[in-house]
């Protein structure tokens, strides 16, 4: 059984930084997708970034060039490096593990078939 345990949300003002991370226990054979989802009041739960087993990033167009997605080398840790935060970006961020393996990137910012955190809540203001 796969567990994730994200930390590292916040509050800051636009234009500011913040670093998530997400320890995960139970992971198998490394051929399983991780990434980020978020969930602002309201909306649907949305993939944010994601990183395959080769190292593949894939992000939503609205946090590209600002948000970085990044694994240890011994992937028991995963990281979202997000700056400068807009107050859209405010949000649930959840840790995701994808349930199904080699699956791609795409797909699995497609998909809530995965393994959840319980959240870290990122609060941005203007």
């Amino acid at each position: 059984q796969v567990q994730l345990a994200e930390s590292g949300g916040g509050s800051v003002q636009a234009g500011g930084s913040l670093r998530l991370s997400c320890v995960i226990s139970g992971y198998d054979d490394g051929s399983h997708t991780l990434g980020w989802f978020r969930q602002a009041p309201g909306k649907e739960r949305e993939g944010v970034a994601a990183i395959n087993s080769e190292g593949i990033t894939r992000y939503v167009d609205s946090v590209k060039g600002r948000f970085t997605i990044s694994q240890d080398s011994a992937k028991s840790t995963l990281s979202l490096q997000m700056t400068s935060l807009k107050p859209e970006d405010s949000a649930m961020y959840y840790c995701a593990y994808d349930r199904q393996p080699y699956r791609s990137t795409w797909q699995f910012l497609n998909s809530k078939d995965n393994y959840w955190g319980q959240g870290t809540q990122v609060t941005v203001s203007s």
